[in-house]
């Protein structure tokens, strides 16, 4: 419409230009209806524009939630108290930790080539979490489908903890969380990753006949061993000193 409403002002802008040195009332008056009717044309597409976005703005609240029940993909309700809403909370806990990462590595020069990856694996999270909302018991092959997890995330998280690993000290002892705010952080992370694991392997056991891809467990594992390897990264590139482990050396009476 936009492009037809053009062509016809430039068609018009050449009429214009052609007859200007006319003085007849006619041809003057027919070319200024002709405009102020192109003007109001464009003006209507404007406001039908504008009145279908808001008819397709979506509320973001639904009260569907409101007895304490929601949907899985599959259409089926559940209490929220269920264990794969507690495994998608926990996912989804997990991945607004690595925003608060990704925000703390922009304001650091020295980590910004982290970003690409964690942004990447907020949206692998995403994918996670519609594979465990879609229980193969109940699913549709057609669902199923589309949650499938592809076997190459793992290849992919191991690749980006070897290359992050070449550039690191061997790890000889036990690392304290810590080493500066920004692996401090990551840290969090990846305990919460510990935490979404354990949350999809209850799924797993809850849902005999479920039989979840074990993909979804591999990859939140793998995704842990990442964090952890990212953390001492951030602790080299911020020149923060991780924290090495020591037993406490207890006094005679402490020790009793």
């Amino acid at each position: 419409m936009m492009l037809t409403i053009c062509a016809a002002t430039s068609c018009l802008f050449h009429r214009v230009a052609t007859v200007c040195g006319s003085s007849s009332p006619l041809t003057r008056r027919t070319l200024t209806q002709s405009a102020s009717a192109l003007s109001d044309e464009k003006d209507a597409t404007a406001t039908s524009s504008s009145s279908s976005k808001q008819r397709k703005k979506a509320s973001v609240y639904t009260r569907t939630g409101d007895k304490g029940t929601s949907s899985l993909f599959t259409g089926e309700r559940r209490s929220k108290n269920d264990a794969i809403f507690e495994a998608l909370g926990t996912i989804d806990e997990l991945s607004s930790f690595i925003g608060v990462v990704i925000a703390e590595a922009k304001e650091t020069p020295a980590c910004q080539f982290m970003e690409p990856q964690l942004i990447e694996i907020q949206c692998i999270l995403q994918d996670v979490a519609s594979h465990v909302a879609t229980p193969m018991s109940t699913a549709t092959q057609a669902k199923l489908s589309r949650t499938q997890l592809p076997t190459g995330l793992i290849t992919m998280l191991e690749d980006w903890i070897d290359e992050l690993d070449s550039d690191l000290e061997p790890l000889r002892n036990f690392i304290l969380p810590g080493g500066g705010k920004l692996s401090s952080a990551i840290h969090c992370a990846r305990s919460v990753c510990r935490r979404a694991e354990r949350r999809v392997v209850d799924v797993a056991v809850a849902e005999t006949d479920n039989n979840m891809d074990p993909i979804a467990m591999k990859t939140l594992n793998r995704l842990s061993d990442y964090l952890f390897t990212l953390a001492r990264s951030a602790a080299k590139h911020t020149n923060e000193h991780e924290i090495i482990y020591k037993k406490p050396q207890l006094t005679q009476d402490e020790q009793e």
